[in-house]
């Protein structure tokens, strides 16, 4: 339940919705239940204030003005004098302000809760110049495959956090590793190996993250759709969608950047290569839809 009241905030347009259903649903209870209905009404008011926080105070004020008067025409029976009215207006005018109130400080900390994700990749990312806003690209071109696939949009959220994090385990690596020129030895690719597990393990008690998937994009972005990639060797469909999704868009940021030992691979090349390796190294539609995504928009 507290999950898909959090998943309603990142969407304001579900609360919307919800007005609209419960101005129908007040009128259909109005035939049947015509004194036990006030509770619609307040409802009615917090919905507005969620789904429109944006909007104009006038818009507010008109709207929530409207719904008072429509507690009136429906319970007639309510209207005792001029100041039970005003009382009543001004009751609901302060529930729908509440309710915008609540929703821009939510709005606020998850903006802030980005920024501060996007400081400490940029950190991250700073450490390599050949790497340098490598989580920013993954996370754009994840959030933009997300899309290409139709997913719902609290879950494209979830998948572009998950690409600005996905590499947080790396903030671990000594930087010798990080930056070395040539070919990393068997030992220090193992070492590079672990930062998936560092970064899950960094990030492992922020419950929003794992409820969203965040970490399983960490820990699983580095697994293969045959079973031969790390730190579990998931195979398939046991690598979390998220994850599958996130390990394309992180490989093609990698190919069509330019790093110490080699510069940046062509577009057609990297395409073809992605292509070559689905059911391999990449979940088979995945891989189509991303190849897709660049036939739509060459």
């Amino acid at each position: 339940m507290l999950n898909t009241l959090k998943n309603w905030l990142t969407q304001p347009v579900y609360f919307r919705y919800a007005l609209g259903i419960t101005i129908i649903v007040t009128i259909s209870l109005h035939l049947f239940l015509p004194n036990d209905i006030y509770t619609f009404f307040i409802l009615a008011s917090i919905f507005l204030g969620m789904g429109f926080y944006n909007a104009s105070v006038w818009f507010l004020c008109v709207c929530s003005t409207l719904i008072v008067f429509a507690r009136y025409y429906f319970m007639p029976e309510a209207v005792t004098n001029i100041t039970t009215f005003f009382i009543h207006l001004f009751t609901y005018h302060i529930i729908t302000f509440i309710s915008v109130g609540l929703m821009h400080n939510y709005q606020k900390t998850r903006r802030d809760q980005l920024a501060l994700i996007k400081a400490l990749t940029n950190a991250l990312d700073s450490r390599d110049k050949y790497t340098y806003n490598h989580s920013e690209n993954v996370a754009k071109y994840s959030l933009e495959l997300a899309k290409k696939m139709n997913l719902p949009k609290d879950q494209c959220d979830f998948i572009y956090t998950g690409g600005l994090l996905h590499d947080i385990g790396k903030i671990g690596i000594p930087e010798h590793i990080l930056t070395k020129p040539g070919r990393l030895t068997k030992e220090e690719f193992a070492v590079i190996q672990q930062h998936p597990k560092i970064g899950h393990e960094t990030l492992k008690h922020i419950s929003h993250f794992r409820h969203t998937g965040v970490l399983s994009i960490i820990l699983y972005h580095h697994e293969r759709y045959d079973g031969k990639g790390y730190p579990n060797g998931l195979k398939g469909k046991e690598i979390p969608l998220y994850a599958r999704i996130v390990a394309v868009a992180d490989t093609f940021d990698a190919m069509t950047s330019r790093r110490t030992y080699r510069n940046e691979l062509d577009l057609n090349y990297t395409l073809n290569e992605i292509s070559k390796n689905k059911g391999t190294q990449f979940d088979p539609d995945i891989a189509e839809h991303f190849i897709e995504m660049y036939q739509d928009h060459p």
